[in-house]
This record gives structure tokens, sequence and C-alpha cells, in this order.
């Protein structure tokens, strides 16, 4: 699914009165046994350049929590979800309608059958609706932001956002890792290359309510000209990306 997929504000005025641009987490988690067990060899081979434990550091994932990830692809961050939430937590695989249809033969994504992972379920939700049946703590999307209003249309982003206040419990937080665009990336770049201006994330997510909490250099890459499109093997895997944490007053 992933393959299909994928400043009118300077960042220095968007991150005034953030409360941090670092992680200050004096409690994290050991998250060494959640990366080491029920997950296929294929995902471990992924994490040296997906960096799942400064990832899970960053969203401040947590046991017992209720988190969301949506359009999950193959669940490389739902097992990880998943391990670390536990028994008293829960992770819904969240898919559009419109991408369960035309990219998985209308199976709604979930990992619930895999042992460890019982406390997944898979929904689908709709351009209305996240169909998210509690609040949540954690909604988490993984370059994806930019492929919905590529396939739900340009004025989806800005539903979304809304709906995901609107379904975080307060203090929530919503995380988005999505591959770097040029400044001001148009409509047509966003579609031909796969990226998204950061700015322009930042600018529609603070719209919806949100304060931006933090954000993370973890999966930047200097290389990267942000000129290629991010499934060009030059690049693929290798792409500039950045990852945002914001959350609901």
């Amino acid at each position: 699914m992933k393959k299909q997929f994928t400043s009118l504000i300077a960042l220095s005025f968007l991150f005034a009165g953030c409360a941090s641009t670092e992680i200050k987490n004096s409690t994290r988690n050991d998250y060494s046994q959640s990366l080491n067990i029920n997950r296929p060899a294929a995902d471990v081979a992924r994490d040296s350049n997906r960096k799942p434990k400064e990832i899970l550091e960053f969203a401040n994932i947590k046991s017992g929590q209720i988190i969301v990830d949506y359009i999950p692809g193959s669940g490389y961050f739902t097992r990880i979800f998943s391990n670390v939430a536990g028994k008293n937590g829960k992770v819904y695989s969240l898919t559009p309608q419109l991408f369960i249809d035309k990219f998985s033969k209308g199976v709604i994504p979930n990992i619930s059958s895999e042992k460890g992972h019982e406390n997944n379920i898979g929904l689908a939700s709709n351009n209305d609706n996240l169909n998210i049946p509690q609040n949540i703590d954690v909604f988490w999307t993984s370059q994806n932001y930019h492929d919905v209003r590529l396939y739900l249309g340009d004025d989806t982003t800005q539903k979304l956002n809304q709906a995901v206040f609107a379904a975080l419990k307060s203090g929530g937080y919503y995380i988005i890792l999505d591959h770097s665009g040029t400044p001001n990336l148009s409509e047509d770049g966003i579609k031909n290359l796969h990226r998204i201006d950061i700015n322009t994330v930042i600018k529609e997510v603070t719209a919806a309510g949100f304060v931006l909490d933090a954000s993370s250099d973890v999966l930047k890459n200097p290389a990267d000209d942000l000129s290629l499109n991010v499934f060009d093997p030059a690049i693929r895997g290798k792409t500039d990306q950045f990852l945002l944490r914001f959350k609901k007053p």
C-alpha cells in the first residue's frame, strides 16, 4: 500500500509557545522488549532505517494506551504499538474505506490474528467519520498525511485534522511522520513526488486547534535533495522525513 501512496509562516513563528522542541520525558519506557517480541524478521530488518525506539520515545507511547495507527500499511508500527500498549491497551488499525476498496481487496487491515497482537482492531473510516468507538491517547500516521489529500480530496486533510481533534482525549497526541518536500510545494508537486512541506502540515494541523508540542530530526537525511519521487531507487527508504508531535490542549 505504501508504494501507492505515500512557507506561509516561518517555523520560528509556528514554534512560538510550544512546550518543547526536544523530547523531555524523564519516565521513558524501556522499549527493548517491545522491539524484540512478536515481530516478523522483515519488520526487524527495517529498524535501522525507521528508528522505532527513538520514535516510541518521541511519541511517548505507553502501556495501557488507546492508539490509532492510521493507514497502517503492512503493520510495521501497529505491531510495535501493540506490544507497548499490552493487554490493557488497544491499537486500532484505521483505514479509509476508499483505500480498503482500492488497495486491500475490500479487507480491513489488521494483525489481530497474529500471536501477541490480539489487542489490535481493524476499522474502516470515511471522510466525515473516523468511526473510533472511544476517545484515544495517540493518533499516529506514517508517510500518509500527503496521501490523504491526493486520494480523498484537497479539503480532506482539514476534515481529518478536525476529526482527530474530536477523537483525542485532552492532552492526547497527534503524531505525523512524512516525506519532506520543498517549501511551498504545490499540489502537483505533492502528487508527483509523494512529499509535503512541513510548514503546510503545521499550518493545517494547528488550524484545527492543536498545539505543536515537539519535532524530531531522527529521520532527517541532508543528502536527500527533495527533488526525487520517494519511490525513486536512488532515494527510496532513505528520504528526508520530518516527525511532528501535536497536542490537544
